[in-house]
């Protein structure tokens, strides 16, 4: 895997990797940013959250499970102080859909965060991460 950091001008960068997909990069304006795009920390919350809703899904569907829509809500805090890394991580599934079984969430949501998800099992050798979740009957 590749990926390349272009800047663009200020704090703006664009990043691209072997997907050929770009995503904009950009500082907060206290300290010379536009808020043009994400902040860094901002996307490694998200590739986690991308990264374990694929595991979650996957599994689900495997399962045969009527799933309408889910998605990952992910919390963090920081240190204080320079580094300013990741203390605590939570993710919080909200599956939405028909007949669904809490058994078969759960155990998605487990494997992903235990033994699927490289992100999260990255991330937690360095923060603590928790997991849930919560089951939403579809219309």
């Amino acid at each position: 895997m590749r990926v390349e950091v272009d800047w663009l001008d200020g704090m703006a960068f664009e990043a691209s990797g072997d997907s050929g997909h770009k995503v904009l990069i950009d500082a907060s304006p206290d300290v010379g940013g536009k808020n043009r795009g994400s902040r860094p920390m901002e996307i490694l919350l998200m590739g986690l959250g991308g990264c374990s809703s694929i595991d979650v899904m996957l599994m689900l569907k495997k399962s045969r499970q009527d799933v309408t829509n889910c998605k990952a809500v992910i919390e963090a805090k920081r240190a204080d102080t320079v580094p300013a890394v990741f203390t605590h991580i939570h993710v919080h599934f909200i599956v939405t859909g028909r007949g669904l079984s809490t058994k078969h969430i759960e155990r998605a949501v487990k494997l992903s965060a235990e033994k699927y998800c490289s992100a999260s099992i990255m991330l937690s050798k360095a923060a603590e991460m928790t997991h849930d979740f919560e089951v939403i009957e579809a219309d």
